[in-house]
């Protein structure tokens, strides 16, 4: 086979349909968009334009508040962690934060913190410290129970240049 003998499968290139080329063509007069008025024109995206009436979007009542400063934690429970330290991907005696769970695969990114809470089997790890921005209570009794110690970080995502502390 050489380069000028090439060609594509059967099928696999169609020709452009061309629309508007006459009533015998099967796609004439309107060319496939219906009939007249400014949808079958070009250009033309009215995406929730209900004629004028009041759009149903903006009908609607609005509910709540979106905090754009919320911050979006990683919940990871004392089983999955007991389990990475069974399987030996989790150094049980260094301190166990949002570094180490990644580097584990515990967790596939750290959000803007981790927060741990209880799981379903038993935390049986003895006397692991971590570091954490939040606990649940049940997490921490656990932790606590087998000579473990939770510390808790506070997590900034980010801080104004006008309020941040001048270096001068």
């Amino acid at each position: 086979m050489r380069l000028n003998e090439l060609k594509d499968l059967p099928g696999a290139n169609k020709p452009r349909t061309r629309v508007g080329r006459g009533i015998g063509s099967g796609l004439g007069k309107t060319a496939g968009r219906g009939v007249k008025g400014q949808k079958s024109r070009s250009g033309v995206a009215i995406k929730g334009f209900e004629g004028g009436q009041m759009p149903l979007h903006m009908r609607m009542p609005k509910r709540g508040f979106n905090n754009p400063f919320a911050k979006k934690f990683n919940a990871v429970r004392l089983d999955r962690i007991q389990a990475a330290i069974d399987a030996g991907r989790l150094d049980a005696k260094g301190v166990i934060d949002a570094d180490a769970l990644v580097e584990a695969k515990v967790i596939r990114r750290p959000l803007d913190g981790v927060r741990l809470v209880d799981g379903y089997g038993e935390f049986k790890a003895k006397k692991v410290t971590f570091k954490v921005a939040h606990a649940s209570a049940g997490a921490s009794k656990a932790i606590e129970a087998t000579g473990g110690k939770v510390e808790l970080i506070v997590v900034k995502k980010f801080v104004l240049k006008k309020y941040a502390p001048s270096d001068a």
